[in-house]
């Protein structure tokens, strides 16, 4: 993570995550040196989030049960990779690892500094060619390994446009999993009214 305190956007993902795959099964890695517990949001807190300064190759000293990168049992979720992450992985891998690199919009590839750094480390598994939230990658990884659903098999949207009103609305540059009993996108609690206030402040910003 570039910056502390994490931002709101941030939080309410990290918020979903954990209710989607549970805190036993969701680590966040590689914080700022120095990030202390009053740093995290409390509501995370409340959840049970598992958070670390450390980095890939030393992780394994705190949390092993997240594994030892020289185990090769890491997969990096890389929209680059040459294979799609398939239900049989989870007999190949313990770990993914995704996150603020798959954040940008547009993409910066910021998986190939992590390919860089481990060489012959990291194996890079694609979901689908088209850049997720950070949740909804985490949730399409739970749909395939843990659910063993199928990627071809999950129903997605691309680029939703969220309207709040007849005039106002937005396009968000991202594919996302669809509910199906609503037919909408997923997306965190929270998120629809943090969008429209940033929205709001966007256009105050133009006056």
């Amino acid at each position: 993570m570039e910056t502390m305190p994490m931002s709101e956007w941030v939080t309410l993902e990290y918020k979903k995550m954990i209710q989607d795959v549970g805190k036993d099964n969701l680590l966040i890695c590689s914080l700022p040196i120095g990030t202390t517990e009053n740093d995290i949001p409390s509501e995370l807190l409340a959840l049970g989030l598992q958070w670390t300064t450390l980095q890939l190759d030393t992780l394994h000293k705190e949390f092993p049960a997240f594994t030892n990168i020289q185990d090769k049992k890491m997969c990096l979720l890389d929209p680059r990779g040459e294979t799609e992450l398939s239900c049989d992985d989870v007999n190949n891998y313990k770990v993914c690892i995704l996150g603020g690199i798959l954040g940008s919009h547009p993409p910066r590839d910021r998986t190939k500094e992590l390919k860089d750094k481990y060489p012959g480390l990291l194996v890079g598994k694609r979901l689908g060619n088209l850049q997720m939230s950070t949740d909804t990658a985490c949730r399409c990884a739970h749909y395939i390994l843990d659910k063993q659903i199928p990627f071809e098999n999950i129903k997605f949207i691309d680029y939703p446009e969220i309207r709040f009103s007849k005039r106002e609305a937005i396009e968000m540059p991202f594919r996302y999993i669809i509910d199906e009993t609503t037919n909408k996108p997923i997306l965190p609690d929270g998120m629809l009214k943090l969008m429209k206030k940033d929205s709001d402040q966007s256009i105050d910003d133009l006056f």
